[in-house]
């Protein structure tokens, strides 16, 4: 009975997808195949997802990884992908692979060779595996930095690969993931080429090419929503505005000013009309009605204020903004006028996302500790898992069919209930 349901699930989905005009043919209703996963919020409804694991409890498999990275896995099918580097600065190599999701055996490895991106802080923080890939279904693609935008075959065949600059002039590197929207590979070339930009995702080609100084200091991820007229729109978070692109064109629709200052680092998060984005080393945040020509800032911005946080991006759930920020601080905001509501100090350090599982928050810092929180302003913890690991957890988890991806700099974790 579950094999036929998820069955009829997988059909409709792909007869709707096939009305809306976009090339997904092999993704699943239970795959996780970009950064924050399918709608781009760091959400799942799956409710088997284990919230209590160890070295001895709940681990189906943990897989050694060829080097470190900050990106995070993604799931199609029966397979996982990741992004690793090793080398050294001058010299480094970034590899894709891709796991077995059953075994937790790798399938196969690809190495892309080149120069390290990491700024003024070396190949050991940020630049070298910071971007997390995004499937189709059919190809995986892998941003490298200055080694440029790859795509692969599922077995493993190098299709294509454009490079994007090499001027490496951001401080801490590159990081922003790519995404798809219909025939394109959307991806922002910041610190490589002040530029965000569409590739044709079959061959590579450049579709369009918008250009901008404040670029460099972005290493948010896109968002694509679409507006109450049903049009496409490209949302990205940049130091003092979030901007509106034209998806086809990359032409700029709209933008509003924001308080996110020095580097806008946390992806946005879009409901019913309203854009959500924080951001910014002393932090800042605010809601922007997804409408309008030119600067919306008095006309769109609903609210705008200081605090947020400077790398995790956020959740929404029941009308809160929920974060944690690079400190273990957690914070609720009510969505609809800015106002905190509660904070909590958790702990430890944070680079990976806060993901929202059920009505659950996962919260992974740095040295390995995940705490499962109720999404309640009160923040009521449910458990605390360590996994011995002495390396860094830097990327996002992912979330698919029942199990939880963890990756650190050593290993890629599988988390399932047996």
């Amino acid at each position: 009975m579950m094999t036929n349901a998820r069955s009829c699930v997988a059909v409709t989905l792909f007869l709707l997808v096939g009305w809306l005009g976009v090339e997904r043919p092999m993704l699943q209703a239970e795959d996780w195949a970009r950064f924050r996963g399918p709608r781009g919020n760091g959400s799942s409804t799956d409710a088997s997802v284990p919230t209590q694991w160890s070295d001895s409890q709940n681990l189906k498999w943990k897989l050694r990884l060829p080097g470190a990275g900050f990106s995070s896995p993604i799931v199609v099918g029966d397979r996982v992908f990741v992004t690793a580097y090793s080398g050294s600065r001058n010299r480094v190599k970034r590899h894709l692979v891709c796991v077995d999701r059953a075994t937790g055996v790798a399938v196969w490895t690809r190495v892309i060779d080149g120069v390290g991106d990491g700024g003024d802080r070396g190949p050991a923080n940020h630049g070298q595996a910071s971007h997390t890939p995004v499937s189709d279904g059919e190809r995986v693609y892998a941003m490298f930095g200055s080694s440029g935008l790859v795509a692969f075959d599922m077995k493993g065949e190098q299709l294509w690969q454009r490079k994007l600059g090499n001027e490496r002039a951001a401080r801490f590197g590159t990081a922003s993931s790519p995404i798809l929207h219909q025939d394109h590979v959307i991806v922002t070339a910041g610190a490589e080429s002040e530029s965000i930009r569409a590739l044709d995702k079959k061959t590579g080609k450049e579709v369009w090419k918008t250009e901008a100084s404040s670029l460099s200091g972005t290493y948010s991820t896109p968002l694509m929503v679409t507006n109450s007229q049903g049009v496409d729109e490209l949302l990205l978070s940049v130091t003092y505005e979030l901007w509106s692109l034209n998806p086809g064109s990359g032409k700029l629709n709209w933008y509003a000013e924001t308080e996110v200052d020095t580097a806008a680092c946390p992806s946005l998060i879009a409901q019913e009309g309203i854009a959500y984005v924080i951001g910014g080393r002393r932090g800042g945040r605010a809601a922007v009605r997804i409408a309008g020509k030119g600067d919306v800032t008095e006309s769109g911005v609903v609210w705008s204020t200081s605090g947020g946080a400077y790398v995790p991006s956020p959740v929404l759930h029941n009308g809160h903004l929920y974060w944690i920020n690079d400190n273990g601080i957690a914070s609720c905001v009510d969505a609809s006028t800015g106002d905190q509501v509660a904070r909590k100090r958790l702990g430890g350090r944070f680079y990976a996302s806060v993901t929202l599982i059920n009505d659950k928050l996962y919260a992974v810092n740095r040295s390995g500790k995940t705490h499962v929180l109720k999404a309640t302003p009160e923040f009521e913890q449910i458990a605390l898992n360590t996994l011995t690991d002495s390396s860094e957890f830097c990327g996002s988890p992912a979330v698919s069919n029942g199990q939880l991806y963890l990756r650190s700099d050593e290993f890629l974790y599988c988390i399932e209930t047996p």
